[in-house]
């Protein structure tokens, strides 16, 4: 055991001690790795915070319903009784059509055209509250919203049905798509970190070919001679981590500068939060592990044509 944590340690500070003597060329690899890292973990960030806001938006569900334009205030009542014994509405608000068009001719400019009108073209409508099952998902509310949708759309003298959850389901379906391209796009970033790794692993290599074959003469090991360069890239992964965590938690800042300027404008206080402390200790290591593996194919392929 202690020898196994001796050679350990050899590797770990051989590992500084070849990095130090190239310090421009390994920056400029821990500036790629982190930049191309930088952009998935962004994106992932981003989509993150994003999740709950839908989820927010269509926890409180509404359904309007407007109702025929030459149906009587009657109808407007018995349409009223036949929602209240639909499972799931838990809050009806009737809005006459004399109130809502009282408040659209408040809108700038509307109430000149409004005036031109022989008659109201507004019809009475009814604000459905639904309140879905606790611990339901954002999909569940649509589903909930979209079934008691279809049997209002049943009930005598209505005229449409206004699911509001139908853009929350729209914006659920743009948030699949950008996680599918953040998939696409960390695995190519991925992909191109490995062969930067790759590459500077196999350079050290071939740099040192006489030390290596000099080892081999006096009875190194292969674990021995292989150890310090996966050292090398893993921790040229988890420097380039590092610095991708820097990165977003930097362009966070005024990122939300600018963003709570346009929340306020919608009422809102919406921020972007950094990766939690978990998730970043998940992406170091992955970009770790990023590392090792690339340190282990660059080895696996020019170590025997060095010693050859």
């Amino acid at each position: 055991m202690k020898s196994w944590i001796t050679e350990h340690r050899f590797a770990f500070f051989e590992v500084f001690a070849r990095l130090g003597r190239q310090p421009l060329s390994a920056f400029l690899n821990v500036l790629v790795v982190g930049v191309a890292l930088a952009l998935p973990l962004f994106g992932y960030t981003v989509l993150s915070d994003l999740q709950p806001v839908t989820g927010r938006l269509a926890s409180d569900p509404e359904i309007s319903v407007f109702m025929t334009l030459d149906a009587s205030r009657a109808d407007a009542q018995t349409a009223g009784d036949a929602l209240r014994l639909i499972t799931g509405v838990t809050e009806l608000r009737f809005v006459p059509r004399e109130t809502a068009l009282a408040e659209l001719k408040q809108r700038p400019g509307m109430d000149a055209i409004l005036s031109a009108l022989s008659q109201n073209p507004l019809p009475d409508a009814w604000i459905v509250r639904v309140a879905p099952p606790s611990g339901s998902t954002a999909q569940d509310v649509v589903a909930l919203q979209n079934q008691i949708g279809r049997q209002i759309q049943r009930i005598a003298k209505v005229d449409h049905v206004q699911v509001d959850s139908q853009w929350v389901e729209r914006v659920e379906a743009l948030l699949g798509f950008l996680r599918l391209s953040l998939v696409i796009l960390a695995c190519t970033l991925a992909a191109a970190v490995i062969a930067v790794i790759f590459n500077t692993v196999r350079l050290q290599v071939l740099t040192q070919r006489d030390e290596i074959e000099v080892s081999s003469l006096f009875g190194a090991t292969n674990r021995f001679i292989r150890r310090p360069f996966y050292y090398v890239g893993a921790i040229e992964g988890i420097a380039g981590g590092l610095l991708s965590l820097a990165l977003v938690y930097i362009s966070l800042y005024p990122l939300n500068q600018a963003l709570s300027d346009v929340a306020r404008l919608y009422g809102s206080e919406f921020q972007l939060a950094p990766p939690a402390p978990s998730d970043a200790l998940a992406f170091l290591g992955i970009a770790a592990l990023l590392g090792w593996v690339a340190a282990v194919l660059s080895v696996g392929r020019h170590l025997n044509q060095v010693r050859g």
